[in-house]
C-alpha cells in the first residue's frame, strides 16, 4: 500500500533537507516514483513528487532505490526505465548484460528467439524458424569495463535440425559497446564457420550497431552485418553489408514493437530490400 501524506515531513525531525538529490524507487509491483526524499527510516519512506505530491511508501514494497543519472529523466521530469530488451538490436547481442532472472522473448516473421539471463552477466538463447530449421543456441558473458563500457564474449552454435542434420554453424564473437540501455554503440567481430558433408568453411564478421533514445516510448535502432571479402581472391565484391534502420516502441515495460527495412550494400551500392523486418518483444 503507498499512501500520499502532507504533514509528516513538516514534523518528524528525521526528515532529510539539506538537499535537492532526484531519487528513483521503483516498487516490487513496478510503481515508479521520482522526487526528493523528505524522510525515512526502517518501515517506510517519504518522497516529494512532481506528479502525486507527497507519498509514503512502505520499504517492504521498495525493490530499487538510487539517485537519478543523467539520462534517467526526460525534459519534463517523467522517469525514463531501463529498457530490459536493449541487449538486442534487430540480429546482433551486444555487451551488455540480461539481468539475472530476467527473459525475454522475440516474435520475428522468420521464427521465435527466446533469451534468458542465468546467472550473474551470463545469458543464454536459442532461435529457431517457425519450422524448426535450422535451430541456433547462444551464449554470453558479459563484462563491464567501466562506466557505461561493457564487453560481451560469446558464441552462436546452431544445427540444421531434423531437417539437415549434417548442417552445422558456430560463431564465436566478442562485442564492445559504448553507453547505457538508453543510449549506446556496439561494435562486434566474430568469426563464422558451417560446415556439412565433411567440408567446412569460415569467414569473418563484423557488425557496427547503435540504439537512441529519441522520446520516452520510442527508440532509434540501427544494425548492420558486414561480411569483408566475401569470396575471397579474385572476388570482385570487397564486402557485403546488410544494413537495418528501425524503430523501437515500448508503452509498457514488458513488451515492445519494432520495425525496419533493410538494405544490402555491395559493389559501392546500397539495393533496398524487399522484405520489411518486424519484431516483437515480450517479457515472460
Amino acid at each position: 500500500m503507498v499512501v500520499t501524506s502532507s504533514a509528516i515531513a513538516q514534523t518528524d525531525s528525521t526528515q532529510l533537507d539539506g538537499n535537492n538529490k532526484i531519487f528513483i524507487i521503483i516498487t516490487n509491483s513496478g510503481g515508479e516514483f521520482v522526487g526528493r526524499i523528505l524522510k525515512q527510516d526502517p518501515k517506510e519512506i517519504l518522497i516529494s513528487t512532481q506528479d502525486r505530491g507527497e507519498v509514503i511508501i512502505p520499504k517492504y514494497e521498495v525493490k530499487e532505490i538510487r539517485e537519478a543519472k543523467p539520462g534517467d529523466l526526460s525534459t519534463s521530469g517523467k522517469f525514463i526505465p531501463e529498457q530490459l530488451f536493449s541487449t538486442r538490436y534487430f540480429i546482433n547481442t551486444n555487451g551488455l548484460p540480461i539481468k539475472k532472472g530476467d527473459s525475454y522473448m522475440i516474435f520475428n516473421l522468420w521464427g521465435p528467439d527466446f533469451q534468458f539471463g542465468v546467472g550473474e552477466n551470463l545469458g543464454i538463447g536459442v532461435m529457431t524458424s517457425w519450422v524448426g530449421i535450422p535451430i541456433i543456441g547462444s551464449l554470453k558473458y558479459s563484462i563491464e569495463l567501466g562506466e557505461n563500457l561493457n564487453m560481451g564474449l560469446g558464441t552462436l552454435l546452431g544445427t540444421g535440425s531434423w531437417a539437415a542434420p549434417e548442417f552445422g554453424l558456430a560463431l564465436p564473437f566478442g562485442a564492445l559497446t559504448l553507453g547505457t540501455s538508453k543510449n549506446n554503440i556496439n561494435f562486434t567481430a566474430g568469426y563464422g564457420v558451417v560446415w556439412s558433408n565433411g567440408k567446412s568453411e569460415g569467414k569473418t564478421l563484423l557488425s557496427v550497431a547503435g540504439l537512441k533514445r529519441i522520446s520516452r516510448n520510442a527508440s532509434f535502432v540501427v544494425d548492420s552485418f558486414i561480411v569483408p571479402n566475401p569470396g575471397g581472391g579474385d572476388f570482385n565484391v570487397s564486402t557485403i553489408a546488410l544494413i537495418t534502420p528501425g524503430l523501437r516502441l515500448q508503452f509498457k515495460d514488458n513488451s515492445a514493437f519494432q520495425f525496419g527495412f533493410a538494405a544490402i550494400y555491395a559493389e559501392n551500392e546500397l539495393i533496398p530490400a524487399p522484405i520489411p523486418f518486424v519484431q516483437w518483444f515480450k517479457k515472460f
